[in-house]
């Protein structure tokens, strides 16, 4: 049986070098950092990592790298999404095959289905797929919301066994935990709404910013989910000025930008996204340094 995906998990970056490659020692180097710092699973594949841009070649190696890094220390959940149901679950047997021991599934980008229509998507993708199922809800780039009544309609799936919710809507969110059968586990979307959603019952976040503070967000849910929400609070006023920062301009471009500042990674995306504009800059280094990344 698998380990029930809770915690803090990174939606990690993909590196890539100047040309526009995959970096595969930045990749390693960026997966074990991760893990010294303390996050409990790792999300590679995501919107944070490109995924629309990489080549399955390139996303199967992607996954193949972090787990043989992660070796077995904790789930390696790959994002395998598509709008399309019958390439979703091509690419979740390659990922299986790559060593993933779950999927990320996001709800079809594009189409704009009915409910009806995501929950088909989801069930035909469950219904072959050897993993565990994270489904992904993010209506701000997939033009369509996973209801709550969809989605607990999806965790009765004995493979359908948590989900990652940036709708950005609590109502919904609590609506989900108030329902949900035993055992599925419900991941915030969005790093400024971890505190809310764990205060709420939720079981951790999917994290964009802890990329570049992983140790702080791992702290952060880790303090949650002992209870401890005063000292929640506190670190949470104090990563404020990362979790905008961090969205200051589209997912990954700011994240890359500080990693980047970091020394960790070189600042490369592909097109059509491109790097964090001058402007930007300061503000992000400035939320880094609030947040103690990096001195002064």
């Amino acid at each position: 049986m698998s380990r029930p995906l809770t915690g803090c998990g990174t939606a990690l970056v993909t590196p890539f070098t100047h040309s526009g490659e995959l970096d595969v020692q930045a990749l390693r180097r960026l997966v074990e950092w991760q893990i010294a710092e303390g996050v409990h699973f790792l999300v590679p594949c995501g919107s944070t990592g490109e995924a629309a841009t990489l080549t399955v070649a390139e996303q199967r190696r992607v996954v193949e790298i972090t787990a043989e890094v992660v070796n077995g220390r904790m789930p390696v959940v790959a994002g395998a999404g598509s709008n399309d149901t019958a390439r979703a679950i091509e690419l979740s047997h390659e990922m299986r095959a790559a060593g993933a021991t779950h999927l990320l599934h996001v709800s079809p980008a594009y189409n704009k289905p009915p409910q009806r229509g995501i929950s088909a998507h989801f069930r035909a993708i469950a219904d072959v797929a050897e993993l565990p199922i994270v489904i992904y809800n993010v209506p701000g780039r997939t033009a369509s919301n996973v209801e709550a009544h969809t989605t607990l309609e999806l965790a009765e799936h004995p493979r359908i066994v948590a989900i990652k919710e940036a709708s950005g809507n609590l109502a919904q969110v609590t609506e989900i935990l108030r329902h949900r059968p035993a055992g599925f586990t419900v991941l915030s979307g969005d790093d400024a709404l971890t505190l809310a959603i764990m205060a709420a019952g939720g079981d951790g976040v999917v994290s964009v910013v802890s990329n570049a503070t992983p140790h702080l967000m791992a702290r952060l849910v880790d303090l949650c989910a002992s209870g401890n929400f005063a000292e929640a609070r506190q670190l949470a006023m104090r990563l404020t000025p990362w979790f905008e920062a961090a969205f200051i301009d589209s997912n990954p471009i700011p994240v890359k930008a500080a990693l980047a500042m970091l020394g960790r990674i070189e600042n490369s995306l592909r097109l059509p996204l491109v790097p964090l504009s001058e402007p930007h800059e300061a503000a992000v280094r400035s939320a880094l340094v609030a947040a103690g990344a990096i001195p002064t």
